[in-house]
């Protein structure tokens, strides 16, 4: 049994696609329903008798992540697989519902949330997993002043995309060393697509002059989707581990075990991020 946030397009439907084509039930958590059921159009008209679910997930507001969970944890006795896929890059500057700067707000916040919120499904599961999907971006630009965490810091919304990618390793690794320590099955991971063909640029400035130029350098949503299936399905695969793809700068190609940068690494500010997320969310896990 598999949840996949942001299911209805990109990454996370082809995510969805490959898991349903092989049997999992899988739960749609998306934000548009219209959009979501389009989804579940597409794959039962590819996988017929797909066992689907479409739950409303607005990962930018706390009350529909605490909804959703609650009626994700209502259904279901138990997960296999929680894919935290949904994410937003270039977008109109706004806040989220919580008033959270919206990439950190949705990226980050919104998932550590969700998954907190729905860990008890997760732990007395043999073999269960988390899988993060983070970026190379979290490279880049993307040191956290805990002074502003979760407000804007800067202008530069691509400075703001590296934050929530790094903060998504950073939580990855901490869940991880916390199940670690309470003798959880549960293992958390990380993978990120490539630079994949998805609709996460439409907002980017003068996409139409760039998309020719930088179309060679991608691969398709499908080909960004088997990082994340790797580092779900691999029996080989353990926690920690984080996956990407084997080609030129990691931006398209077949997924591997790739390194990432030494901040995401850090225990310290692994376990401080854990905590300021903790405080803004209100969520305690039980790990």
């Amino acid at each position: 049994m598999a949840v996949v946030t942001g299911a209805n397009s990109g990454n996370g439907l082809e995510t969805a696609r490959a898991l349903a084509g092989r049997g999992a039930m899988v739960v749609l958590a998306v934000r548009d329903l219209d959009k979501g059921g389009t989804a579940v159009d597409a794959i039962r008209a590819e996988h017929r008798g797909a066992d689907l679910v479409l739950q409303e997930l607005d990962l930018a507001s706390l009350n529909s992540v605490r909804e959703a969970a609650s009626a994700i944890g209502d259904r279901f006795e138990r997960i296999d697989l929680l894919v935290n896929n949904a994410g937003v890059f270039h977008t109109p500057r706004r806040q989220t519902a919580d008033g959270f700067e919206i990439r950190m707000g949705t990226n980050h916040l919104g998932h550590f949330a969700w998954t907190g919120l729905l860990l008890d499904r997760l732990v007395p599961v043999a073999g269960s997993r988390v899988v993060t999907v983070s970026s190379n971006a979290h490279r880049y630009r993307s040191r956290i002043d805990f002074e502003r965490f979760g407000v804007a810091q800067g202008r530069s919304q691509s400075a703001a995309y590296g934050r929530s990618k790094l903060a998504n390793l950073l939580f990855t690794r901490e869940l991880q060393r916390r199940l670690v320590a309470a003798g959880a099955p549960t293992v958390a991971l990380a993978a990120h697509p490539g630079w994949s063909e998805t609709g996460i640029l439409r907002h980017f400035p003068g996409i139409r002059i760039v998309h020719p130029l930088i179309g060679p350098l991608r691969h398709s949503a499908a080909m960004g989707a088997l990082a994340t299936l790797r580092a779900a399905t691999d029996p080989a695969a353990s926690g920690g581990q984080f996956y990407g793809p084997d080609g030129f700068m990691e931006m398209r190609g077949h997924p591997v075990l790739v390194p990432s940068s030494a901040r995401s690494r850090d225990a310290e500010l692994q376990r401080r991020l854990w905590d300021a997320s903790q405080e803004l969310t209100e969520v305690q896990f039980e790990v």
